[in-house]
């Protein structure tokens, strides 16, 4: 069984989707998506502030690596890891919204707690 899920997409294109879902997660502070993607987006979101609240270059250096927009890395290190100094995890929240219309895919709104 694989440690991860395949969403039917190819490794290049499935990395690339994940990556901007994540970018998306941590600009707007909330996306709709599927659920599958919802779940798989909250491993990267979650690791990606672990990273901002060491605060130290190698940190910053790989967020940069994983997150295009260097715009959204500056807010993740100066104002998102000071709001989860004191967390220990569990930085995402998840509701289920229901099927989607066209292909009944379950739906869900992923947000930063």
């Amino acid at each position: 069984m694989a440690a991860y899920r395949k969403l039917g997409r190819k490794s290049a294109h499935r990395n690339m989707m994940l990556r901007n879902l994540t970018t998306s997660l941590l600009k707007n502070g909330r996306i709709e998506t599927t659920e599958t993607r919802a779940k798989e987006v909250r491993k990267f979101a979650e690791k990606m502030i672990t990273l901002a609240k060491k605060g130290d270059l190698h940190s910053r250096r790989q967020t940069l690596a994983f997150i295009n927009d260097e715009t959204v890395v500056k807010n993740l290190f100066d104002e998102v890891a000071s709001k989860y100094e004191n967390r220990a995890g569990g930085y995402t929240r998840m509701y289920k919204l229901g099927p989607r219309r066209g292909d009944a895919a379950p739906m869900v709104i992923i947000e930063l707690v």
